[in-house]
């Protein structure tokens, strides 16, 4: 087991970490700035955020990449053709899958998602090698982790 789990943030992880200062989102960047944890994303989650930032919130961008670089965010390399016929297994939206397939190659220990329609109860991402949850379930399941390791 690693000293550290690696977490991998999807869009909708990015952008409410962005656009709440007291969510779980944000809270998990504070434990990527304070070294607990190792942030990933992936090349298409992060292209997909900075689309919605530049839609949704323009004036942000300089922002945003203030917070990546604070919390240590690493992107991970393109996902490869065996990792997306993985995600394409467990998720038929492609551009979901594209960013599942970018968390297997990360080979990252947690998944975080606010997406309900696709990721977040579905059945499918049982069979994924990381657990999927929203800010709130990761930081529930680093919380217990902590504890674990105190015993």
């Amino acid at each position: 087991m690693r000293s550290k789990p690696r977490v991998f943030l999807d869009t909708s992880a990015l952008f409410s970490a962005m656009y709440s200062e007291t969510g779980g989102a944000r809270m998990i960047l504070k434990l990527g700035e304070a070294r607990a944890i190792d942030l990933w994303v992936g090349p298409w989650a992060l292209r997909e955020t900075e689309a919605v930032i530049e839609r949704k919130a323009p004036t942000s961008k300089a922002y945003f990449a203030l917070l990546l670089d604070r919390s240590g965010i690493r992107v991970g390399r393109e996902a490869n053709e065996a990792h997306l016929a993985v995600a394409r297994t467990i998720v038929s939206y492609l551009p979901d899958a594209q960013i599942v397939a970018e968390a297997l190659a990360a080979d990252v220990d947690y998944f975080v998602s606010f997406d309900r329609e696709h990721l977040l109860g579905n059945p499918h991402t049982e069979e994924l090698s990381f657990p999927m949850g929203t800010a709130g379930d990761f930081l529930a399941w680093y919380r217990q982790r902590l504890i674990e390791s105190d015993d």
